[in-house]
């Protein structure tokens, strides 16, 4: 029998931690050839488009793919997940809170191993679903003090800051500017729809370590050509996913002011493969477009959990 878990379900096992672990995991396979990852595909209607991505973690026992669709009314996601010995499914789940989740997780990996381990104060840009993961990740890897939030709703903005606050023990406040938000930050966070660059490159402070989370289309930018050229080191998800998708460096590449064997893939530097942050005052980059193994990673996790906690709907699918 194979299991289902709705929004509920996923919301009461998955946990920060449980997601830090996984996405740590998936990379860590994947840079060390026990992974396989296929890049987004996308089908585009005028109303709706449906996206797909899909792995394999056979360390882990699992392979499947996420799929959801966009749409004016909303998105819609779901994770299938499946036994890699067996190919039989295991499980099904709704996968929105899981996305989010993971989407924080993937920037709290990167900060763990490139950020300066004595970062106190994190700039974020977005007060939206996904900046919630990305600011519960940031205060889960770090001895983060203060995070400011910078948003162009004022109401939405101070209802996410104070429960942010509540969430993490950490003070997460709204921040008066942009530049208000990048000066004085260790650590700078975009996770927006944001077209155009974010913030003045001078802003940046020596040592910052930035997560880009929100440009994972070639129409979004967030980040300048001054700032990325202020970067030491760029890391990516993969390099393939990058080259596909990452609106703020595509650009770029597509002049040749940055050239795909800058790139480095966050995996190789989890495994000592390539190093991270070299000099206390180096400016680092993440590039965060998404990865379908940091999906199945988590929800391997969660399964996991739902089974021993006996949560869940059993579904008469599995020897299909």
């Amino acid at each position: 029998m194979a299991l289902f878990l709705n929004e509920n379900d996923v919301r009461q096992l998955l946990t920060v931690d449980m997601a830090l672990d996984g996405v740590e995991s998936a990379h860590r396979d994947l840079a060390l050839g026990l992974a396989q990852d296929t890049p987004r595909q996308r089908s585009r209607l005028p109303q709706t488009a449906l996206h797909i991505l899909h792995g394999a973690l056979p360390a882990q026992g699992v392979l499947g793919y996420k799929a959801y669709t966009s749409n004016r009314s909303g998105n819609r996601f779901f994770v299938h997940l499946f036994d890699a010995a067996s190919g039989r499914l295991r499980a099904v789940l709704e996968a929105d809170t899981l996305g989010m989740i993971r989407t924080g997780a993937a920037s709290g990996v990167a900060a763990r191993w490139l950020a300066r381990a004595d970062s106190r104060v994190a700039g974020v840009f977005g007060a939206g679903w996904q900046a919630e993961g990305h600011v519960r990740a940031l205060c889960a890897v770090l001895p983060l003090e203060r995070v400011k939030v910078f948003a162009r709703r004022a109401d939405k903005l101070r209802e996410f800051c104070e429960r942010l606050s509540r969430l993490t023990g950490v003070a997460v406040e709204p921040a008066a500017s942009a530049e208000a938000t990048v000066r004085g930050s260790d650590i700078v966070g975009a996770v927006t729809t944001a077209a155009e660059p974010l913030f003045d490159a001078d802003w940046l402070e020596a040592g910052a370590h930035i997560n880009a989370a929100g440009s994972n289309a070639l129409i979004r930018r967030e980040l300048s050509e001054a700032a990325i050229r202020r970067c030491r080191l760029i890391a990516v998800d993969t390099v393939p996913t990058a080259l596909a998708e990452a609106g703020d460096l595509v650009p770029l590449l597509e002049k040749g002011r940055l050239q795909p064997r800058q790139l480095v893939e966050l995996g190789d530097i989890i495994i000592g493969r390539r190093q991270g942050r070299e000099e206390t005052g180096d400016i680092t980059l993440f590039e965060s477009q998404g990865l379908a193994i940091q999906d199945l990673a988590v929800a391997a996790r969660v399964v996991a959990a739902a089974e021993a906690a006996g949560i869940g709907q059993q579904w008469p699918l599995a020897d299909i």
